[in-house]
């Protein structure tokens, strides 16, 4: 009994003294908990809108206050013209626009009835849709304060316009979501395994006394994978538009330039988890739990990043999906140039230059 007291205390010391062991015991459960619990979740709150204000009377400002302070939206800005709608839309910040006519409130006092519109991004149907109902409700809600005891009652009628996906198709909202994903598949998982691969059986020590230099052994590592992914792209774009009807309304050669960029930033997270991964079973879990998680749940590609709280919002944007996913929804959907998405474009090339760098850097330094 002493000996296996003894076998059992050596095997706590063994797991205690693991750091790496720890972290996947302990650290694992909780960053999971965490992130499914906060951002697997159907409510929305702080939803970025623009209103487009014709009439500046009480009553406009009135509903306005009411939408704001409901918790459900916040004020990206306030518009001018009806050409400022497209424009908003196009920056990929803004998820809907409410827009009162002119003489609203005098309308309504005279006719007993004043119209106004909600434009929704239908890019994200369900997204969409949840939030020109909480409007609805608001709207609704308000109106009743309004009548009171009156007997002709007062009645404000919301018009709701789909933008970019007037049939509400889901697929508009998962072919994007989908390229992402099998980009960050390809790209960093399948470098990571590879080169990892070559660690374990001894075989990197073989390529490192050959003729060639280790950054033409890393090239010729990846440019298999590049290859792929960029294939892999346009499948899934060709799948899209002519078996779901996705429209790619922009620039095809700038969407596939995006494209491209992003690859070249998964790879070098791929080279880089390849310097600190072991083995191939330690590449794969770290590529599956450090970046295919944050790329489903943090990209926003499923869930609004706005109604996460500030900790996972902040944290979401040094996720390159995040950024990939705007450009591509923005240049498929909404038909966006190069001067509406060079924020996000300069983002990813910057991400991508410090991921070569230091997955170089520690790769040289490792072998």
């Amino acid at each position: 009994m002493k000996r296996f007291l003894g076998f059992l205390q050596k095997e706590f010391r063994h797991i205690v003294r693991d750091r790496r062991t720890l972290l996947i015991l302990f650290g694992l459960p909780v960053a999971q908990v965490t992130l499914f619990g906060f951002a697997l979740t159907n409510e929305i709150k702080n939803a970025p809108i623009s209103i487009l204000d014709h009439s500046h009377d009480e009553v406009t400002r009135k509903l306005s206050e009411k939408i704001l302070s409901s918790g459900y939206f916040q004020l990206y800005e306030n518009l001018y013209h009806e050409d400022d709608i497209c424009r908003s839309f196009r920056k990929g910040k803004i998820k809907e626009v409410i827009v009162f006519g002119e003489n609203f409130a005098e309308r309504l006092g005279k006719e007993g009835k004043a119209d106004m519109q909600i434009l929704a991004d239908a890019t994200d149907p369900n997204t969409a849709n949840t939030l020109v109902n909480y409007t609805r409700a608001i709207v609704m809600t308000y109106q009743q304060s309004l009548n009171g005891n009156k007997n002709l009652p007062l009645h404000i009628t919301p018009e709701v316009k789909m933008m970019y996906n007037p049939e509400m198709k889901g697929v508009f909202m998962f072919v994007p979501g989908v390229i992402v994903i099998i980009l960050m598949l390809v790209s960093a998982m399948m470098t990571s395994i590879s080169i990892a691969r070559e660690k374990e059986l001894g075989t990197m020590e073989v390529l490192m006394v050959s003729p060639l230099r280790p950054l033409q052994i890393i090239i010729g590592k990846v440019a298999p994978y590049l290859l792929l992914a960029f294939i892999n792209t346009l499948i899934v774009l060709s799948l899209g538009k002519f078996v779901f009807g996705v429209p790619v309304k922009g620039s095809l050669v700038l969407l596939l330039a995006e494209g491209i960029l992003f690859i070249l930033t998964a790879l070098s997270l791929g080279i880089l988890i390849s310097t600190v991964a072991v083995n191939q079973q330690s590449a794969m879990m770290m590529s599956l739990m450090g970046l295919m998680l944050p790329t489903i749940l943090l990209s926003g590609f499923i869930f609004p990043v706005s109604s996460m709280p500030w900790p996972l919002q902040w944290l979401s944007n040094i996720v390159p999906a995040k950024w990939f996913l705007h450009i591509v929804k923005d240049i498929m959907l909404k038909g966006a140039e190069l001067r509406h998405i060079w924020q996000e474009t300069l983002i990813l090339a910057g991400m991508a230059s410090f991921f070569i760098l230091l997955s170089m850097k520690r790769f040289k330094l490792r072998l």
